[in-house]
């Protein structure tokens, strides 16, 4: 486990080094830097990268923003009102991802993809971590809009030079020239690196990084779980039951809620079961393997690392406002958060619970992976070291407890 901490401070200090320098002599248009007041904590840049994230006519054909996939109400994540549970429907009809949107809640403090050496492992193993996406491939939040705005499944713009026109016709374009000078547009390829810095220092905001939650109040000394919270959170934290700091890591020494981020940034194959809703997954020879598909991973892949080895992962999602963030898994497979829960205590232990039974009378295992990478999903650490008929490691109320406690972790404003 790699905890938050050994990252955070220098992940957000090199993004801001990665960034052109704003202008000294700029005079904001009064009118232009508006502000509500949930608004008013943001800076220029921040209030700036709002007003793109919100544009619905930053689409192609108009209609999509980046907030129809990244809802604030639902933990800035979403699905823009798509007729399929777990995946999004694009700007144009019938365009449909084959991945939930993910979070961007707290993505501000994932370190820039890379291979990193695991300092719990004997050697040191090098293990992928950070990134944007649940495979990586946005190094990190400066990177990340281009994918989505040129997406043909998505945002569906042509080119980042169209996404620049659009900018430049809309209403905040002085924004735009207010914070980065007259000459804002003048290079579409400056102007378009301009225009992610502005949503990346948005989604590095306060707004998007709030640490409200009851548990925060509790870390802070202002708060107490109830007795089946506080049962929750032990679960979590023993190695022989939960285990769940294994992936989601925290810092259990520590009472300030940035150490306690739930995940390590890391890539993991659960063997999640297959979501037949996704129209992709409607040919039976179509799978999403995830980090092992990165775009660009073969250039910066270590020798010691089979790329083989890496079909399947996905990155471990921060916990934090999970229970606002249903369906649930890489895929949308499972709706709700205690089935979620459920799935990793009894995955093995039950699988016919979780996937389709083959005529032999056996569980159809980790059926949305290929057989040549079924090897990949981790069935070692606990609670997922369990065979068909065994005990699980957690019980329906060691279940019902961990639910209770994630629970506290949504933010106030997430409903």
């Amino acid at each position: 486990m790699t905890a938050r901490g050994a990252f955070a401070p220098a992940i957000l200090f090199g993004v801001l080094l990665s960034l052109p320098a704003l202008p000294q002599d700029r005079a904001a248009p009064p009118a232009a830097f508006h502000r509500s007041d949930y608004e008013r904590p943001l800076s220029d840049l921040e209030l700036l990268g709002k007003r793109i994230f919100e544009d619905r006519n930053l689409s192609e054909p108009k209609g999509v923003a980046c907030e129809s996939c990244h809802d604030r109400k639902r933990a800035y994540q979403g699905d823009n009102r798509s007729p399929i549970l777990g995946v999004a429907i694009g700007s144009r009809p019938g365009a449909f991802g084959n991945r939930k949107p993910p979070t961007i809640m707290y993505s501000a403090y994932s370190p820039p993809f890379g291979f990193y050496k695991d300092a719990d492992e004997l050697g040191g193993r090098l293990r992928a971590r950070g990134g944007q996406f649940w495979d990586g491939r946005a190094v990190d939040l400066v990177a990340q809009p281009s994918v989505p705005l040129t997406n043909p499944l998505e945002m569906n713009n042509p080119s980042a030079d169209a996404v620049v026109e659009k900018v430049k016709a809309a209403s905040y374009a002085p924004m735009m020239t207010a914070v980065f000078g007259p000459k804002a547009f003048a290079d579409p390829k400056a102007a378009f690196q301009r225009i992610a810095q502005a949503l990346s220092a948005y989604e590095t905001s306060g707004l998007l990084t709030p640490f409200s939650s009851r548990f925060d109040d509790t870390l802070r000394g202002a708060e107490r779980l109830t007795p089946l919270e506080a049962r929750g959170l032990a679960l979590f934290l023993d190695p022989e039951r939960g285990n769940c700091l294994a992936c989601h890591a925290v810092k259990p020494e520590s009472k300030d809620p940035a150490d306690w981020l739930f995940t390590d940034f890391g890539y993991v194959a659960l063997g999640v079961p297959r979501n037949p809703a996704i129209p992709a997954n409607a040919d039976p020879q179509s799978f999403d393997l995830g980090l092992c598909r990165r775009p660009g991973l073969d250039t910066i892949l270590p020798k010691d690392v089979p790329l083989a080895s890496l079909c399947g992962a996905f990155k471990t999602p921060t916990l934090r406002n999970v229970a606002a963030r249903a369906p649930y898994f890489h895929n949308g497979a499972i709706a709700t958060l205690r089935d979620a829960v459920a799935f990793h205590a009894t995955r093995d232990s039950d699988p016919k619970r979780w996937r389709p039974t083959l005529k032999s009378g056996e569980a159809d295992a980790f059926n949305d992976l290929p057989s040549a990478y079924k090897a990949n999903v981790n069935v070692e650490a606990v609670p997922f070291d369990r065979k068909p008929g065994q005990p699980p490691r957690l019980d329906d109320d060691d279940i019902d407890a961990l639910v209770a406690f994630l629970n506290t972790l949504t933010d106030k404003g997430m409903f």
